[in-house]
């Protein structure tokens, strides 16, 4: 049987692979974001920013992708705007669309669940992302549920998100997590945020206030056989969009995605982009700053498990 590393093509960019062989603290990044949540050029900027807002906090970013046949953690200037300029016409990569993917030299932008994956191979343990997948409202009926959350039941990786996306069936996702043994830490919040808004009205399961208490609980869960953590980092509130702005908002873009028979892997990018139209913007600009400030958390998480200080 041959080893994993002849088979599995996964290249580190050159800085990744240096800070993760001196033992330096590395955060994981999405690239579906790039390709599906907006249009070029303000994707490629706002790639850029986050990369650069992980490394001023003190980490190196590893956004991941698949490029050229390869699973790619890292990726140049030159790549994300190649990934950027293509937007939807590159796939939407989740778990089950890798193997093809490579064996045919496609490019892919990688969800959570498949950045996840590509992040534990590569030996990234921290993931700052805008929000997670989960079930969908009317899942009863169309059993759509990401595979997101079943990635988390699996990959020991601390996925840092603004919750689940807003557009989800909340208590439903919650509940899944908890049967998937999946903690989910607040961090200075008691609150579970909806993504745009800071707040939905359920719980975290415990709440951390200071990153270095956070730490240590993650290095547990992990150290005894336990997959994937949701690390809920609530919206700033200067770019919150209340619940009750969202939530029409979101009835209107779910029936047109109903009137339009959208469904599957074209379900959120659609029901995203509906959402930027009603909002006028605003879901747009507080999706970045969510990203930007998952990134800063997720730099400290990182370095907070490299310390030596965290048992």
């Amino acid at each position: 049987m041959k080893k994993i590393s002849q088979v599995l093509p996964l290249r580190p960019s050159e800085e990744v692979a240096t800070a993760l062989a001196e033992g330096r603290a590395v955060v994981a990044l999405e690239s579906t974001i790039i390709t599906h949540g907006m249009s070029f050029p303000a994707n490629a900027a706002m790639a850029m920013r986050v990369e650069e807002t992980i490394r001023t906090a003190g980490a190196v970013p590893a956004t991941i992708a698949l490029l050229d046949g390869q699973l790619r953690a890292g990726l140049s200037a030159e790549d994300i705007e190649r990934l950027a300029k293509a937007g939807q016409a590159v796939a939407k990569a989740s778990v089950r669309d890798l193997g093809a993917l490579l064996a045919r030299r496609l490019p892919g932008a990688t969800t959570v669940a498949a950045t996840m994956r590509i992040a534990h191979l590569a030996g990234i343990g921290v993931f700052a992302t805008g929000g997670i997948g989960g079930v969908h409202r009317g899942a009863s009926v169309s059993m759509d549920i990401s595979a997101d959350l079943q990635e988390l039941g699996q990959t020991p990786v601390a996925v840092v998100t603004a919750g689940a996306k807003a557009i989800l069936d909340l208590p439903l996702t919650l509940e899944y997590l908890e049967t998937l043994g999946v903690p989910v830490y607040g961090f200075q919040t008691d609150d579970f945020p909806a993504f745009y808004s800071r707040r939905s009205g359920l719980q975290v399961d415990y709440r951390f206030d200071d990153v270095v208490d956070m730490a240590a609980a993650v290095n547990r869960h992990w150290a005894l056989g336990g997959g994937g953590l949701v690390v809920a980092n609530p919206i700033p509130q200067a770019y919150e969009l209340p619940l009750d702005v969202v939530e029409p908002a979101i009835q209107s873009a779910m029936a047109l995605a109903a009137d339009r028979q959208v469904r599957g892997k074209a379900l959120t990018p659609f029901l995203l982009h509906a959402l930027e139209q009603l909002t006028t913007g605003s879901s747009l600009a507080a999706n970045i700053e969510l990203v930007l400030n998952n990134a800063r958390l997720g730099a400290a998480l990182a370095l907070a498990l490299q310390a030596k200080t965290v048992g």
